[in-house]
């Protein structure tokens, strides 16, 4: 069973991503975090992040302290991973490695901007994920007070609607729903009705597969 949840940043496809693979018993990559934690290395090593050499280098070159760098949510790192995710090297750098976590005996959960449309564009079960701007720039502001970090909603949301126009604009793997998969719009949801939702998708795709005589693919915890 492999579960692909795309969406925009701040969506909560991150989040939903999280609870069905712990419901489920499936292992999980947030595949974002991998852009992330190219355009962190950049920003670290203070390299040019538009220069295409240096970016896939640094793609191909990243380790575990990479991927556990505690910077990784930052906001300058998010901006950076939207930067050097345009880049079509950078992306065929990453492809192969979120494949074949994909691939992996008894399935996965991931989530990131184009998990459904190129990363797993045969996944059983597949999600986009959105919310109204707004509303994205209340929660990643929440986030970041959190963790005791000041936040401008205002400019968070500005952000995020570039951010928005440059992931549907790039002229590789540009932000879009799959043709077939479940749009979850989660503006008006809390965390939990839309986990719930979530799960109801997953759940009638093993029922749809029960009636036309195929075999279930039933995840551990349904």
């Amino acid at each position: 069973m492999i579960i692909a949840i795309d969406g925009p940043a701040s969506s909560g496809k991150g989040t939903l991503a999280r609870l069905l693979a712990a419901h489920y018993g499936l292992p999980h990559l947030d595949t974002g975090s991998l852009y992330r934690a190219v355009g962190r290395k950049l920003l670290r090593a203070g390299g040019d992040l538009d220069t295409v050499a240096t970016a896939e280098e640094a793609a191909r070159t990243l380790s575990r302290e990479d991927l556990d760098d505690p910077h990784l949510r930052d906001e300058a790192t998010g901006d950076a991973a939207s930067r050097v995710s345009a880049i079509p090297r950078v992306r065929a750098a990453l492809l192969d490695y979120q494949r074949a976590f994909a691939a992996q005996p008894g399935g996965a959960v991931l989530d990131g901007r184009d998990t459904g449309t190129v990363i797993c564009p045969e996944a059983d079960v597949k999600l986009f994920v959105t919310a109204s701007a707004a509303v994205r720039a209340r929660r990643r502001a929440e986030e970041l007070r959190a963790r005791g970090m000041t936040a401008d909603e205002e400019r968070i949301r500005r952000d995020i609607e570039e951010r928005d126009r440059r992931d549907a604009a790039r002229s590789v793997a540009p932000l879009k729903p799959a043709p077939d998969s479940h749009l979850l719009d989660t503006t008006n949801l809390g965390i939990e009705a839309a986990f719930e939702a979530a799960k109801a998708v997953v759940e009638a795709h093993c029922l749809h597969r029960t009636a036309v005589g195929r075999p279930p693919e039933k995840p551990a915890g349904l």
